[in-house]
């Protein structure tokens, strides 16, 4: 009878760029996206700081919304997959929170303005 394969899958992160990117880890990251420098720091992407240039910033923060968890579960070391879905789950609800309060609230000063725009 041959042995049965009860091996848990090998934890693969912060092994480099050729790491294979197990199942779950894969999709759009808003905390990358919507906080980009930052998020590339605490998640060792060191790619994403070309946020900081003029131009190619614009066009990095896209591309760290659809690369930055494979970057991130191969950039640093997470005890699992389902701990690195957490965390990267946090930078989300976060970012989606400060930014959505922060337009809401652009939104309300300019309908304040609009209505009322000498301030009378």
């Amino acid at each position: 009878i041959p042995p049965i394969n009860t091996a848990i899958a090998e934890n693969t992160s912060g092994q480099g760029k050729n790491a294979s990117i197990p199942p779950g880890v894969k999709g759009w990251s808003w905390g990358a996206f919507l906080w980009s420098a930052i998020w590339a720091i605490r998640n060792r992407v060191w790619i994403g700081l070309l946020v900081l240039i003029p131009y190619v910033g614009t066009i990095m923060t896209f591309i760290l919304g659809f690369k930055g968890r494979e970057w991130a579960w191969q950039s640093k070391h997470w005890d699992s997959v389902e701990q690195f879905n957490k965390v990267q789950h946090r930078w989300s609800f976060w970012g989606v929170l400060i930014v959505g309060t922060a337009v809401i609230f652009m939104l309300i000063v300019i309908l304040i303005v609009a209505i009322n725009p000498l301030g009378r």
